[in-house]
C-alpha cells in the first residue's frame, strides 16, 4: 500500500517540524548581543504618540518595533492597547480592554500557547527585535526567567500533541457531513474526506475520545493490518482498523457502506 509510506514521510516532516520549533525557541530564549533592556514603565513611552521615542509592543518578554505598522497599533488604531507594554494574553483571548492587556499567560492551554508561538513567529518575521522587557519573562540580566521557561515547555508539548493529532487524523481521517431540514443528515467517506488525501475510502464510523462529550465521525479502513501491526504481519484479520475498542456503529447503516444517512 502506498498509504503506509506517506504516513511516514508526514510524520516524520511532523517530527521535524517539532525538532525545529524547539531549537528556535531556544534560540529566541537565549541571551544575544544588540538589544536593550526595559522596564515596563519605560516601554510605556513607546506608544507613537507625539513626541514618544517610538512605537513598540511586547510578546512574550521581547520587544518589537512596530513603526512600519504604524496605522495598526498607533494612537486611536484598533490594536492600539498593544503598543508600550506586554499585553502577550490578548492575543490569545481577544480581551483588549486593560484587565485583559496584561502579559499573564500562567493558565493558558497547550493550544493557546501554540497560538502566541504563531504570533511570535509573524512577529519575527516582520518586525525588527529590539530588547527585553525586565518582569515576569526575563530578569534584570536579559535572562530567561522561570515563568518564560514554563511557556517554552508548554509550547513544545503543545507542538508534540499536534504531531500525535496529526499521526491520528491519518489514521482515522474525518467524515463528510451535510445536514438538511428536509432529508436529514448524511456522514460519507471519501479518499479526500476531512482533508486527508489517502489511497482508501474507508465507512462511517463514531469514535470516542477520552474527555470528549459526544463522538465524531471518522473514517476507517476495512482491509489490510491493523495500523499498529506491519503489512507482513501473519495473523492479523483482514478488516483495517474496524475491531478498534475505541470506534463504534451508526445504528441503521449497513456495516461496509461508504455512506450513513439518517432522515428525519
Amino acid at each position: 500500500m502506498l498509504l503506509l509510506p506517506g504516513r511516514g514521510l508526514l510524520l516524520g516532516l511532523a517530527a521535524v517540524a517539532v525538532a525545529v520549533m524547539a531549537a528556535r525557541l531556544m534560540s529566541w530564549w537565549s541571551l544575544s548581543a544588540g538589544f536593550r533592556l526595559f522596564v515596563p514603565g519605560e516601554l510605556a513611552r513607546y506608544r507613537g504618540g507625539p513626541g514618544d521615542p517610538g512605537l513598540y509592543l511586547a510578546l512574550l518578554g521581547r520587544i518589537y518595533d512596530v513603526s512600519s505598522g504604524r496605522r495598526h497599533y498607533e494612537p486611536g488604531a484598533h490594536y492600539s492597547g498593544f503598543a508600550g507594554r506586554d499585553a502577550s494574553r490578548a492575543f490569545v483571548t481577544g480581551d483588549y480592554s486593560e484587565a485583559g492587556l496584561v502579559d499573564d499567560v500562567s493558565d493558558l492551554s497547550f493550544s493557546e500557547m501554540l497560538t502566541l508561538q504563531n504570533w511570535l513567529s509573524f512577529y519575527e518575521k516582520n518586525y525588527e527585535f529590539v530588547g527585553r522587557v525586565i518582569g515576569r519573562f526575563y530578569g534584570e540580566d536579559g535572562l530567561p526567567m522561570p515563568e518564560l521557561t514554563q511557556v517554552e515547555a508548554m509550547i513544545t508539548k503543545g507542538l508534540e500533541e499536534n504531531k500525535q493529532e496529526l499521526k491520528e487524523k491519518q489514521k482515522f481521517p474525518p467524515c463528510n457531513a451535510e445536514w438538511s431540514s428536509t432529508r436529514g443528515s448524511r456522514f460519507w467517506c471519501s479518499q479526500k474526506s476531512g482533508g486527508v488525501s489517502r489511497d482508501w475510502i474507508g465507512v462511517p464510523r463514531k469514535l470516542y475520545k477520552a474527555g470528549a462529550k459526544e463522538p465524531h465521525c471518522v473514517c476507517v479502513r476495512t482491509t489490510g493490518p491493523p495500523s499498529d501491526q506491519t503489512l507482513d504481519n501473519p495473523t492479523h484479520s483482514n478488516r483495517g482498523d474496524l475491531d478498534h475498542p475505541n470506534l463504534g456503529d451508526y445504528t441503521g447503516c449497513p456495516p461496509l457502506a461508504s455512506t450513513c444517512s439518517f432522515p428525519l
